[in-house]
């Protein structure tokens, strides 16, 4: 990399791989170099379970969740969540909050998905006071805490990233955590989020990372990701400020009216290029490089292992590989 990042990760648990059988991809990504494994919340795991094998298989690792929802756990219990994975990992976890999703928070969990800013502003100001251990009776605008006091309060508070795609999150991000989470963008979209936080952020980015020298199969493979992904409200929303409204309207346009074959169609070429990065090991490590020189200070990689070995990738997109 021209910029050399002082830390590098890569999302975890890895697709194909059962959850007991990471402890020596974990011992692995040690030696070749990885300094972070981040998971996420969605369909598969939860967000802390791969990391509480990670604290306890290999405890020179940092540890992130980028996202757990702001909604789908209780404040308290979220509180005691993210402390026992403080405790297990002193001063290397950080928790990524987000707003999630409607499809996530109410489709899926039944909860109703009202004033998402308002939701994480708030969790985010709850946990900034319970982690302390200090009793929390507080109304706030999205829900209500009654004399919740953290049992085993943590003595290394963890760094609180939040998840932002737009203005309002973003200057939330900058004034009131200590990070902010990006996904789904190009290198170059780095530069206009970083006008609205400021350059003096930490970033992470998952980046996703298809390494197949096979131009067509990557397209096929990125076209169906960003029906996927980009059809999502707050996504679609997100690309429109960052400029690709034009582009895009065809695919949001035919997915609205059902015709999924021609939304995958109608992709052009060039986002699919902008935002999954493929080709060869060295192109997409040089690519990496873009994001990192463009502000992003940990790099979250997301190998997507088809038509190429997991292992293999993992190894050649180290940074031992750089």
């Amino acid at each position: 990399m021209d910029s050399s990042p002082s830390r590098y990760g890569i999302t975890i648990p890895f697709d194909g791989v059962a959850l007991h059988d990471h402890q020596h991809w974990f011992r692995e990504l040690v030696e070749l170099g990885y300094t972070d494994v981040w998971s996420a919340e969605a369909d598969g795991t939860d967000g802390f379970t791969p990391l509480t094998l990670a604290a306890a298989w290999e405890p020179s690792l940092n540890l992130g969740v980028a996202i757990a929802p702001a909604y789908t756990r209780g404040p308290a219990l979220l509180a005691q969540t993210v402390a026992s994975l403080a405790e297990a990992a002193p001063g290397r976890f950080t928790f990524g909050l987000g707003a999630s999703s409607p499809v996530i928070v109410n489709r899926w969990n039944g909860i109703a998905y009202e004033k998402p800013y308002a939701r994480t502003r708030d969790t985010l100001r709850f946990l900034r006071q319970a982690l302390t251990g200090e009793k929390v009776t507080e109304i706030y605008e999205t829900f209500e805490v009654k004399g919740f006091r953290l049992g085993r309060p943590v003595p290394v508070q963890p760094k609180i990233f939040l998840a932002a795609l737009r203005p309002g999150m973003l200057h939330l991000a900058a004034k009131e955590a200590d990070g902010v989470i990006l996904n789904w963008l190009s290198a170059n979209d780095v530069t206009t989020v970083l006008d609205e936080t400021g350059p003096d952020i930490e970033v992470t980015a998952r980046l996703f990372v298809l390494p197949i020298e096979d131009t067509e199969m990557a397209h096929a493979i990125g076209r169906r990701m960003i029906t996927a992904y980009l059809n999502v409200d707050a996504y679609a929303a997100f690309h429109r400020w960052l400029g690709r409204g034009e582009a895009l309207e065809p695919m949001w346009e035919a997915w609205e009216a059902g015709d999924r074959k021609r939304a995958l169609e109608v992709i052009p070429t060039e986002v699919i290029d902008d935002l999954i990065i493929h080709g060869s090991f060295d192109q997409c490590r040089a690519h990496i490089a873009r994001y990192v020189d463009a502000g992003v200070t940990i790099p979250n990689i997301a190998v997507i292992p088809i038509g190429v070995d997991l292992g293999d990738a993992v190894r050649a997109l180290s940074p031992s590989a750089y």
